[in-house]
């Protein structure tokens, strides 16, 4: 029953379609859903009631997580206000590993403070089976000196040279805000978030499911990094949208053999247990106490 829908993105509503995949079969679960906040979809309404909106999440929560395998994670990327409520419907059926807080200011909405995150739930199936690997992000650093922006108190010579191992805030990815860059879709995710979220608990040619597909963020960061994918979406004009794409992605996130994020043409993501692997790849002079000025980018 599975294989049909390998590699492929459906049109159809993703709680039937999930209610056809068996349970645990699939390595991680994403979910972009839209926020009920009336934005302007192509061809469904972001505007249910309260309850029913609830309602309606708790099916497709509790899917996700009946197909999510015991090794498995399950991700879902929404506004502070409605994760509240998912976390008591995966508290119920999974275990709590994190909130991710991005950071992605948006405008000021007046007589609160100021939406500066997007959460992102990390819930899994089995706290002792669930895969997780360390990852790691670059430096921030001056763009015309490569200096580091960041003082450490005096201990940058201790600093791992690409970069720190990645926490619960990120405040290296932005969201895509220039219309040139941007599908027709009010809610577009960056390659490089989904990338990271795979790199930290995937296997290459594992199986990525996104019920909200859109056009495509989570299936063609799957592509990238070489695992298998399943994408749904209810909007024809998405889906046709998102195999358009996958026809013409060519990109591999690859160094030798190591799957690694980008981000224009830089390395965003690294897995930890891989950058010994990859240092013959960087720029790194012999002085590598010297880490003010060391300049990693990969060889050309």
């Amino acid at each position: 029953m599975l294989e049909k829908y390998i590699n492929q993105v459906i049109h159809g509503d993703c709680l039937e379609i999930m209610q056809n995949i068996p349970d645990n079969s699939v390595d991680i679960t994403f979910a972009d859903p839209p926020f009920n906040l009336k934005k302007k979809y192509n061809g469904y309404k972001d505007s249910k009631e309260f309850h029913d909106y609830l309602e309606w999440s708790k099916q497709w929560i509790y899917e996700m997580v009946r197909i999510t395998k015991p090794t498995g994670s399950i991700f879902i990327h929404n506004i502070p206000k409605w994760l509240t409520y998912y976390a008591a419907f995966l508290n119920e059926v999974a275990y709590f590993k994190h909130w991710i807080a991005w950071d992605a200011p948006t405008a000021p909405m007046g007589k609160s403070l100021q939406p500066s995150h997007y959460g992102i739930l990390y819930y899994v199936k089995d706290l002792k089976k669930a895969k997780f690997y360390e990852i790691r992000y670059p430096h921030k650093r001056c763009r015309k000196c490569n200096y580091l922006l960041k003082d450490y108190g005096g201990k940058k010579a201790g600093l791992h040279p690409f970069g720190p191992l990645v926490s619960d805030v990120w405040t290296d990815i932005h969201r895509i805000k220039h219309n040139k860059y941007r599908d027709d879709h009010p809610c577009q995710l960056p390659i490089h978030l989904l990338e990271r979220l795979i790199l930290m608990s995937t296997d290459e040619s594992d199986i990525v499911l996104d019920p909200f597909v859109g056009t495509g963020t989570s299936v063609i960061a799957a592509k990238r990094l070489g695992r298998k994918f399943i994408g749904i979406d209810i909007d024809e004009k998405y889906v046709n949208i998102t195999l358009d794409k996958l026809s013409k992605e060519t990109s591999n996130s690859k160094i030798s053999d190591v799957w690694v994020g980008f981000y224009l043409n830089e390395i965003s993501t690294i897995r930890d247990k891989n950058w010994g692997k990859l240092i013959q790849y960087f720029s790194i002079p012999d002085n590598i106490k010297d880490i003010d000025f060391i300049n990693i980018k990969l060889n050309n």
